[in-house]
């Protein structure tokens, strides 16, 4: 009885894991989830063991499509573990694993991807004396979509000391897990990251969080965080200082909770950010210059505003300068007039250069396609003037200045180049994968073979374009011999080929890729390579393909010795389809090499995947707003009904008024995420900045349109989609459209003298043109003018091109063009605009809107007073060829001629047949007289010689 209870203690203690020396291997507890192209790490450890303090790891994978079969990863000591597939990545430490002490790691996966979802494995080579508990432990990870979205407008703003501040961020998920968001508010001093200051932050605990400077500003609540809506989060700042000034941004975090019960950020997104600028008490002038990003590339685009920092902004006029390493570059006079320096006024006329006054107080300076050239300290001086026409000024301030650096292009391209299928059997399939990283623009690849024991030249097999545009090699655009090569772009920098028929032992050997990056005429290429064998077939086989209409979906081979099943797991509708089986045989040694015995087709099976019926219902109500001035307005979009669980995508659309074309035009579109997406017609930032697209409720959506002006007049309306997330991908359901809603603008009943003679010009292609609006009378000294420009097309529709703000601010809707428009202003009343380098699509009506404004009183709303619109321009354009043929036959004299040749000609056969006879008297008389020669000298018979 003794033994038996000794013998049962002993068991017992085995059982429970008491015994001293067991070894222990632990992984991070799964399941993990964790989203597309994000870095994750998972920790493994073990305890319990004998030999080195410094112990060894092993990661493989068993991935859902072969859970039997182990795929290894990466090794701390075996430089030969990994499989093909992951060797590239291993080499270039997109995975690796980090010691974080003796006995514990981590390893990571620098961007993850959609296979690596599966069943991970940490194993530990065993060093002790005899094999004794565990050596290897694993964990599930699955790769979701990464749904995140933040997003807000960019903006220049000016404040004075002691005002309130608003910021709003829109902040979105759709992932079906159960996570949470955090939104934080970030301040930065200068252009670098390091200098990021939070301002205040809400935590994923629901909790708000201010950043140490502004604790004591947050608890008198001056600094406020509210969420408004279902996604929208606003930023409240009172009682501005000088020193909030900066540039604020929004970034947000998804959190989602471990089976460990530990919190993990598995996506971040950072908006675009927000310039202001702080004006200090009194008339003192601040100076502040601010840029969206000071280390640049070659080719970048470098954006700097200038912002001026005064109260009462509106009635002070200033002349600002730009200087690169304190040499003025160009300068900006207080009617908004621009003047270039000699050397940039080339690269101004070319597009390559901008500065326009946005406002009183902020002042643009874009760089198109920065070069070396403009590396250097950047600074702006401001000159306040006493009135627009003055020489001298009251004061002046020069800002800081801000450091450029503009680095040369390199490419930072690395390539790996592997197969899942090293050795097949002819008749099977070859599936190359190539992997580019790194590349900051779009790639060409072009795939090549070399047979074995061939030293000759590459045989290419298939090139993809940066376009997408597909080509195939000479040898493989038969598809009857290796079947119909399929060239798949799986993500940004993934790409497969897949040869369907192997033929023979030639189609192995060396499979090669090479990827070529382009930019700014420089060009960048990485190859890599891989053995492949192909051996001849065995016995009578019989593979099986099944056709699909679709190129992915999730389905399983079930395969027995006479029989092949297709089992499709959650069909959706994106599996709709007809599906067929081909069986093959094939048999040893039997011509045509590398062609099947025998071939057949099973019938076609047809799948339909219904979708749950859409019950949406859009407000479909006619309604009417009329505003006046450029004050603000709001279109309502409303749901009458929907499914509770669905997602809203809402489209804005305008329909311009007659005679514009009837055609709709996209505004902009916010997907069920809410990433907004603008029209062609409404893409510029200054278009951008007016148009917002806003969630008031889950059920009512607004258009807002900031300082609506007349060229916004027409009927709005909405499209929304309803979305259904269903197994795996979001689905639409339906639409329904709204009904129109009309923006008048109510005009004042006074007209201004504006010139109304049309014209006709007609200019060819790289001339210089002017259209003319001209305002006759003098204007009042208490009232501001405006102007904006548009272009009638031969479609009817009306494009605005410039617009002339009331206080000497430009506005370009369209940034293609802004390199070419001009307006010189020589007087006040003057509005006429220079078109350079005239190009053909520049044809078309062209008519100036002028409109007056006065202030009713000091620190009032300024009103609308009159308005007029000038006579019609015809711009007609001409190519160079029919430029100079056309000159050519206006000449009057060919005209002439053209209209008399008949008579010219008659006149012709008239004086030969004189000639005849002169020839004829003169061979029968002699010569002839001096006399008779004058006489047909005068009459223009003959020549002098």
């Amino acid at each position: 009885m003794v033994c038996f209870f000794s013998d049962f203690s002993l068991d017992l203690k085995l059982l429970l894991g008491l015994s001293i020396g067991q070894r222990v291997v632990t992984v991070q507890k799964g399941p993990l989830y964790r989203t597309e192209g994000s870095h994750v790490t998972l920790w493994c450890k073990v305890s319990g063991y004998q030999g080195p303090a410094e112990q060894n790891f092993q990661w493989s994978i068993y991935l859902p499509s072969a859970p039997e079969r182990e795929v290894q990863i990466v090794s701390t000591v075996d430089p030969s573990f990994p499989y093909a597939i992951y060797t590239q990545r291993v080499r270039s430490r997109g995975i690796y694993v980090e010691r974080v002490q003796g006995d514990a790691v981590l390893l990571h996966i620098t961007e993850l991807q959609a296979q690596d979802a599966g069943e991970y494995e940490c194993h530990t080579p065993n060093t002790d004396e005899r094999y004794f508990g565990s050596y290897s432990a694993k964990t599930n990870l699955s790769v979701i979509a990464d749904t995140l979205s933040a997003s807000m407008v960019p903006q220049v703003l000016t404040h004075a000391e002691g005002e309130t501040m608003e910021l709003t961020c829109e902040v979105s998920k759709s992932t079906t897990q159960h996570t949470h968001l955090s939104v934080s508010w970030y301040r930065l001093q200068g252009a670098g990251e390091s200098h990021a200051e939070e301002v205040l932050a809400l935590s994923k605990d629901f909790v708000l969080r201010p950043g140490p400077s502004y604790a004591q500003r947050f608890l008198a609540g001056n600094v406020r965080l509210n969420k408004v809506g279902n996604t929208t989060y606003k930023l409240s700042i009172g009682g501005l200082e000088p020193s909030d000034g900066g540039q604020l941004y929004c970034e947000a975090a998804e959190w989602i909770e471990d089976p460990d019960e530990m919190w993990k950020d598995i996506s971040r997104k950072q908006t675009g950010r927000t310039s202001l600028a702080v004006m200090s008490q009194g008339r003192e002038l601040s100076v502040n210059i601010t840029a969206a990003e000071n280390s640049l590339s070659e080719g970048d685009t470098l954006q700097l505003n200038c912002m001026v920092g005064v109260q009462k902004s509106s009635s002070r006029h200033f002349q600002v300068l730009w200087l690169l390493n304190g040499v003025e570059v160009a300068r900006v006079d207080p009617h908004g007039v621009l003047i270039w320096e000699d050397e940039y006024e080339e690269r101004a006329k070319m597009g390559q250069l901008r500065a326009f006054k946005h406002s009183n107080t902020v002042y643009v300076l874009t760089i198109y396609k920065v070069g070396l050239k403009d590396d250097g300290t950047y600074q702006c001086s401001v000159s306040e003037m006493k009135t627009p026409g003055d020489f001298h000024s009251i004061q002046t301030n020069l800002s800081s200045g801000i450091q450029v650096n503009v680095k040369p292009i390199e490419s930072h391209m690395r390539l790996s180049m592997s197969t899942s299928t090293p050795q097949v059997v002819a008749g099977d399939a070859l599936i190359l994968l190539c992997e580019v990283q790194g590349a900051t623009s779009p790639v060409s690849v072009q795939w090549w073979h070399q047979p074995p024991q061939h030293s000759g030249p590459r045989v290419l097999v298939a090139t993809m374009e940066q376009d997408g545009t597909l080509s195939l090699g000479s040898t493989y655009q038969d598809g009857r011999t290796r079947g119909n090569l399929r060239l798949e772009k799986k993500s940004s920098g993934t790409f497969t080929l897949v040869i369907p028929n192997t033929l023979d032992e030639g189609d192995g050997g060396r499979y090669g890729c090479k990827a070529t990056e382009s930019s700014q005429d420089q060009s960048w290429t990485e190859e890599g390579e891989t053995a492949v064998t192909v051996s001849s077939m065995g016995e009578l086989g019989h593979p099986y393909f099944w056709a699909f209409k679709l190129d992915t979906l999730e389905a399983r081979l079930e395969k027995r010795v006479d029989a092949c099943g297709l089992r499709i797991h959650n069909a959706v509708a994106a599996d709709e389809g007809t599906y067929q089986c081909e069986v093959k045989s094939w048999r040893r040694n039997t011509p045509p090499l590398g062609q099947p015995a025998a071939t057949t087709r099973s019938n076609a099976v047809g799948i339909k995947a219904v979708l749950p019926d859409s019950e949406l219902q859009v407000a479909t109500e006619e309604s009417s707003v009329e505003i006046a001035g450029d004050a603000d307005t709001a279109i309502e979009c409303r749901i009458v009904f929907a499914q509770t669980n669905s997602q809203f995508a809402v489209t804005w659309y305008l329909l311009p008024p007659p005679p514009a074309d009837a055609r709709p035009l996209q505004i902009l579109r916010a997907d069920y995420s809410s990433v907004l997406e603008y029209g062609a017609e409404f893409s510029s930032p200054a278009q951008k900045s007016r148009f917002l697209s806003q969630r008031v409720s889950r059920d009512v959506f607004w258009l807002r349109i900031l300082s609506a002006n007349p060229g916004d007049q027409g009927r709005y309306y909405c499209v929304v989609e309803e979305w259904l997330w269903l197994a795996d991908g979001w689905y639409k359901l339906g639409e329904g459209a709204s009904g129109r809603t009309t923006l008048e603008f109510k005009l004042p009943e006074r007209e201004l003298q504006l010139e109304k003679t049309n014209h006709s010009i007609s200019a060819g292609e790289g001339e210089e043109v002017t259209l003319h609006c001209l305002l006759q009378g003098p204007c009042l000294p208490t009232t501001h003018l405006s102007a904006t420009w548009f272009r009638r097309e031969e479609s009817g529709r009306i494009r605005p091109l410039l617009t002339l703000r009331r206080d000497g601010a430009i506005e370009y809707p369209w940034e293609n063009l802004a390199g070419r428009l001009h307006l010189p202003r020589p007087t006040a009343g003057d509005f006429s605009l220079t078109l350079r380098s005239v190009e053909e699509g520049d044809a078309g009506v062209y008519y100036c809107q002028v409109q007056e404004w006065q202030q009713q009183s000091e620190g009032k709303d300024w009103a609308l007073q009159a308005s007029a619109c000038s006579g019609y321009t015809q711009l007609t354009t001409t190519s160079p060829e029919s430029t100079v043929l056309s000159r050519i036959c206006s000449t009057p004299p060919l005209l002439n001629f053209i209209l008399y040749l008949p008579l010219v000609l008659i006149l012709l056969l008239a004086l030969a047949v004189f000639c005849w006879y002169f020839k004829f008297r003169k061979s029968k008389k002699g010569n002839i007289t001096g006399d008779q020669l004058m006489e047909l000298q005068g009459a223009g018979g003959v020549e002098k010689s």
